[in-house]
């Protein structure tokens, strides 16, 4: 009785162990596993100027994941506080070399690709890091609102002025949206955070 209680310690202890170390792997395996991200539309093809007067269309946004906003220079409300959010999203996520940033310009008349440069410099935006695009107006927002599935409106009555949508966007590296985050809540910029760099994990 004794032999067998000691070839038990000495067999059965590191065999527990295992089964207990398997049973936790398994356990933050399939417990705290996150859902797989929706997919929430595609973005399609387009022909925009960057701020430095190149030409870009569809293929600037595959192979990395994207967080883009919609935002005008002269906006005296929200765009500050949006590219300001923007800029800080960019320290965050400097360590991601397969994260990107876009602010597509909802006032293009306004902003020629000189304007972004200037705007890009005052908030700090890497090149090759955060690029700023404008171009036709009515493509721009047919892209805002059938590609993005987001409101924008410039025609606003006596008070002039251009309404937009105050949500970051987060593509995968094939342009499909995977996620809308409101900009002024600190918990959704969190999550963004996390959701980036999750999708950027997967890109090889």
């Amino acid at each position: 009785m004794k032999q067998r209680f000691l070839l038990f310690s000495i067999v059965g202890t590191p065999l527990l162990v295992g089964i207990i170390i398997v049973g936790y792997w398994f356990w933050a395996d399939v417990v705290n596993k996150k859902p797989p991200l929706p997919t929430l539309g595609q973005v399609g093809e387009f022909s925009l100027l960057n701020e430095d007067s190149a030409f870009v269309g569809r293929n600037v946004l595959l192979g990395k994941i994207t967080i883009a906003d919609f935002i005008f220079t002269e906006c005296a409300g929200a765009c500050p506080m949006m590219s300001a959010q923007m800029s800080e999203l960019q320290k965050l996520l400097s360590e991601e070399p397969n994260v990107q940033f876009a602010s597509f310009s909802v006032d293009p008349e306004t902003d020629r690709p000189a304007v972004l440069t200037q705007y890009a410099k005052h908030y700090g935006a890497v090149k090759g890091k955060w690029m700023f695009l404008t171009g036709d107006k009515l493509q721009i927002y047919k892209l805002v609102r059938e590609d993005f599935h987001l409101a924008v409106n410039s025609d606003t009555g006596e008070g002039g002025g251009i309404l937009h949508s105050q949500k970051f966007v987060l593509m995968d590296n094939n342009a499909t949206i995977r996620g809308y985050y409101d900009s002024e809540d600190t918990s959704a910029i969190s999550s963004l955070v996390v959701d980036a760099e999750r999708l950027s994990n997967r890109v090889h």
